[in-house]
């Protein structure tokens, strides 16, 4: 039975759709979920599930992404994963961090990579007049919002579309994409998982 970590920054709720779906005969449980925010909403219902959670402040630590990431390592290696699932973690990781997980950690990004990496994304979208956009999930490596695809689902872009419709139609294909491909890959399978 793989052992799956999970970094949130807010409400988590793709957070709450790759825990519940990690049941029954699923290879892998949620050990722990994490987040850079004492406040996240998400740590409260982690927690409710039975699940061990933390956070690491990155405010209490300035600038000094290291020394954020020193502490947070120390975290996660205590709930020792196999698997790191970043499930809307909103900091940007130092390669050293990345390199410590390299090809055990996961993220879910809003939009089709490699379009619109970074933030805003939906109105990039809306805005460039794209007729569709979507979710990715990914391996995380070095580059921000890049490595090895693990799944897209797309959903059309409508006519008077805004970056809150766009991204409300985006989440519900987060909630069923980030589930399956973590299955695949809790399996060993990285072959992209594609919807919709």
């Amino acid at each position: 039975m793989k052992r799956v970590a999970i970094l949130i920054s807010g409400g988590g709720s793709n957070m709450l759709r790759l825990v519940d779906s990690m049941t029954g005969d699923h290879p892998a449980r949620p050990v722990f979920v994490g987040s850079n925010d004492p406040k996240a909403g998400g740590l409260a219902r982690a927690a409710e599930r039975g699940i061990d959670t933390g956070f690491v402040d990155h405010r209490a630590f300035g600038k000094d992404r290291a020394a954020f990431e020193a502490a947070l390592t120390a975290r996660l290696e205590a709930a020792a994963p196999d698997i790191i699932a970043l499930a809307g973690f909103m900091r940007i990781l130092t390669p050293a961090f990345v390199d410590r997980w390299q090809g055990r950690m996961l993220n879910i990004h809003p939009s089709l990579l490699p379009k619109y990496r970074g933030l805003d994304t939906h109105a990039r979208a809306i805005a460039a007049g794209d007729a569709e956009a979507g979710c990715t999930v990914h391996e995380v490596t070095a580059d921000l919002d890049d490595g090895p695809i693990l799944g897209q689902a797309r959903v059309p872009i409508l006519p008077g579309d805004t970056s809150t419709d766009l991204a409300a139609r985006v989440l519900v294909q987060e909630h069923r994409l980030y589930p399956a491909v973590l299955r695949r890959f809790v399996q060993g399978d990285r072959t992209p998982v594609m919807l919709g």
